[in-house]
């Protein structure tokens, strides 16, 4: 499974089980070892991911750092935890300072399991900043944190690189701040700017200042959403949710309608359990073909699995929309779908051989 697919499964695992999460010890197994196993570390042996590293740190004995990663038997990176939701702040931090300070790390990170937080030590050598130079958010990321969090995998790790890029998004994230800032208040200096232009050798009154200011903030705006309005039209052009052409149906454990009537697509909603799904369908025909060519079409009465976006290349149905039980629509090569029962979206790895058949039958057509 691709590291991408791998960390959106865990985000959907997230999402369903945040609410009943309710103690630190519950959010490290549930989500923190997770995410580290993802980075490819062995969170079972002890000699690549120590819990509860204990260092004497001055007058202090016994202090202990929730988890380390270790790289030749020293620690690489350093891991604090909180419970799920609980608020992040650099007070929380006071262990990873410490530990910052006496061991070989140049990396802490601080967690509720749902954000991390990653400090080093740019501002003074050996010493962790007091403001992170990354912050990943697994229920809200964009492609380039994933970037970013893949430079701290086990089969990517390398010191310099990630230190030669922390003091660039130490300072972009900075400048996306300030930027968000003016275009909430605009400054007079700005509204002096991008105005001269405009005021044809007219005084820059308190009166114009104030008209310009909305003008301004107003333009800030308007070009926001139009870019907004850009992507998302890119993105939902053409037919991204749309229902595949009819194929022959066997219906092995169902008495379900074919005809029945599909109601408005404004009514499709991709559940969580669809999302893990079709993740699972990606890593499992991963090795016969890239995991770009496997798309997903949600509709009213399924949620279809496609080869190249291709509604005459179905790879399988997640027919998910009943509440009391999951089904799986597993076609054959002569596109006849066969619908079984399971129990989660993890069962789809149970019939991974059809669904490889089915992808094998397209490629050999090809």
């Amino acid at each position: 499974m691709d590291f991408i697919d791998q960390i959106r499964v865990l985000a959907t695992r997230i999402t369903n089980t945040r609410t009943i999460i309710q103690t630190e010890e519950a959010t490290k197994n549930a989500m923190i070892m997770p995410l580290i196993q993802i980075l490819g570390y062995n969170v079972f042996d002890p000699l690549e991911v120590t819990p509860e590293l204990v260092a004497d740190v001055g007058t202090k004995k016994g202090e202990k750092v929730d988890y380390a990663i270790l790289r030749d038997g020293k620690p690489i990176i350093l891991f604090e935890c909180k419970k799920a939701g609980a608020e992040l702040n650099i007070n929380h931090a006071g262990q990873l300072f410490r530990y910052f300070h006496v061991t070989e790390a140049r990396f802490g990170v601080l967690t509720n399991g749902i954000t991390y937080q990653f400090f080093t030590d740019l501002e003074k050598p050996n010493k962790m900043d007091e403001k992170p130079f990354f912050e990943f958010n697994i229920l809200d990321f964009k492609d380039r944190d994933i970037e970013e969090l893949k430079k701290f995998a086990k089969i990517a790790f390398d010191l310099d690189t990630i230190l030669t890029t922390a003091n660039e998004l130490k300072y972009t994230r900075a400048i996306q701040t300030r930027l968000a800032e003016l275009i909430l208040n605009p400054t007079e200096d700005l509204v002096r700017m991008v105005s001269s232009d405009l005021l044809g050798g007219r005084r820059f009154t308190p009166a114009i200042r104030d008209q310009f200011t909305q003008i301004t903030r107003r333009a800030f705006e308007q070009l926001i959403s139009e870019r907004i309005n850009d992507r998302l039209k890119g993105a939902m052009a053409p037919e991204s949710i749309s229902i595949p052409d009819p194929v022959s149906v066997t219906l092995a454990l169902s008495q379900e309608n074919p005809i029945a009537p599909v109601k408005s697509e404004a009514q499709v909603v991709t559940s969580p359990e669809e999302l893990e799904g079709f993740y699972i369908v990606r890593s499992i025909v991963r090795e016969l073909v890239p995991a770009k060519r496997v798309s997903m079409r949600d509709a009213q009465s399924y949620c279809a699995i496609l080869l190249d976006d291709n509604n005459r290349k179905p790879i399988c149905r997640l027919r998910f929309n009943n509440q009391e039980k999951l089904r799986l629509g597993l076609f054959t090569d002569k596109k006849e779908e066969e619908i079984v029962t399971i129990e989660s979206p993890d069962d789809i790895h149970n019939y991974a051989e059809k669904i490889k058949g089915i992808i094998g039958a397209y490629i050999s057509k090809s």
